[in-house]
């Protein structure tokens, strides 16, 4: 399988996020299904306190699953199957939707996860990959680049709170999702990356609130990251005019600010790509932009971090993944960060830790390229931001 990107074209009907969807109905009777389940799972006790032990099972809220089973509902249950519990007892579909759930949320085994389930394991990877493909098809709209003017409005202007940048779209970051691969395995030597780890890379663009926007994940992890970003969809419609394109904003001295993304030093200086500046020995304004650049890329780094906490499936050392698969768990996953942010569930991202260090153990990428267009972008930002712009 190729590079999975966060453009696909949708072929289903999508659902709204409504917070109500079906929320009554399906309450009521998810109770029992709750209290039902948890009693059967093993190591939970007390299902009285089930909320909080939902959460801590599945990490996320009761709001969320439910619309997340309306999302998967008509996909999931159109194919045919006959899942049941050691006894015998069918598997209803939300305990089929919880089951693939916890195999992402937790990373655990299928083996494991079936236990606790009291499940096989080859029950826990059909409905595994039975989840995935429904979520493939029916939320795809959670990862989308701003429609309009509105809301790309809205999102320079939260930027801009965050370290005064203007006309910022959004933050460009990579992370590693890595892989336990046999020697033996003939395409062990392509994986492995420039830290002797295999691995896969995801790309991302997240806005500020840590929503992603446009992913890029299925290279293998010894990619650089200029290079992945320049065979990126993304790249291409910004050469063509048809991303960052907006309204530009004029300044005192009568310049103007383009719309553009940030990113680390990994990536080329562009038109609509700033990058710091490189070196620690820099005059006073260049050091307060980059001061000010690193504070407003952290949003990207803490959404990978979040990424990967949430849903540990993609945290770990996956033990020999099916390289064709691997990007559309990664992309389901960016689906469901999405989600939980466009739900605003705050319960459960309260829960999640602030480290910003996502990718453990990686050097910083150097890439050195630069266009002149992007040289001048930066040099005025960094005269706007140090209140020294001449009128």
């Amino acid at each position: 399988m190729g590079p999975v990107r966060g453009s696909k074209k949708k072929r289903k009907t999508e659902k709204k996020p409504d917070e109500n969807a079906s929320a009554s109905s399906e309450m009521e009777g998810s109770v029992d299904w709750w209290d039902g389940l948890s009693r059967r799972m093993n190591g939970l006790q007390s299902p009285s306190k089930g909320l909080d032990k939902f959460k801590s099972v599945f990490r996320i809220s009761r709001k969320t699953f439910s619309y997340i089973c309306s999302l998967v509902k008509e996909d999931m249950t159109a194919k045919p199957g006959n899942f049941t519990f050691s006894n015998g007892k069918p598997l209803s579909f939300e305990d089929q939707v919880a089951v693939a759930l916890r195999r992402l949320s937790s990373g655990e085994s299928l083996v494991t996860v079936g236990d606790s389930f009291g499940i096989h394991r080859s029950t826990v990877l059909q409905l595994t990959w039975r989840f995935v493909e429904a979520m493939e098809e029916r939320g795809l709209h959670h990862l989308q680049w701003p429609s309009t003017n509105a809301e790309m409005t809205e999102i320079k202007s939260r930027f801009e709170k965050i370290q005064g940048l203007p006309n910022c779209c959004g933050v460009i970051e990579t992370t590693h999702v890595m892989m336990c691969l046999p020697s033996a395995d003939p395409a062990s030597k392509v994986w492995l990356d420039h830290e002797k780890n295999h691995s896969m890379v995801l790309q991302a663009v997240v806005d500020p609130e840590m929503r992603f926007r446009d992913i890029v994940t299925g290279w293998p992890g010894k990619i650089d990251d200029w290079l992945m970003f320049q065979s990126s969809n993304f790249h291409k419609l910004c050469d063509k005019g048809e991303r960052l394109n907006g309204e530009k904003i004029e300044l005192s001295n009568g310049s103007e600010i383009r719309e553009y993304i940030i990113g680390d030093l990994g990536y080329p200086l562009l038109p609509y790509l700033v990058i710091p500046y490189k070196g620690n020995e820099q005059p006073e304004i260049s050091a307060e932009f980059n001061k000010r650049h690193s504070a407003t890329r952290l949003v990207a780094s803490r959404a990978l971090a979040r990424l990967k906490e949430m849903w540990k499936i993609i945290q770990g050392v996956m033990w020999r993944p099916d390289k064709h698969k691997l990007p559309r768990i990664i992309l389901v996953c960016c689906l469901l960060h999405n989600i939980v942010v466009d739900l605003e569930d705050d319960d459960a991202q309260d829960e999640m830790p602030l480290s910003y260090d996502h990718d453990p153990g990686y050097r910083q990428q150097i890439c050195g390229s630069f266009d002149i267009d992007g040289v001048h972008l930066r040099d005025e930002l960094s005269l706007y931001l140090s209140g020294k712009m001449p009128t």
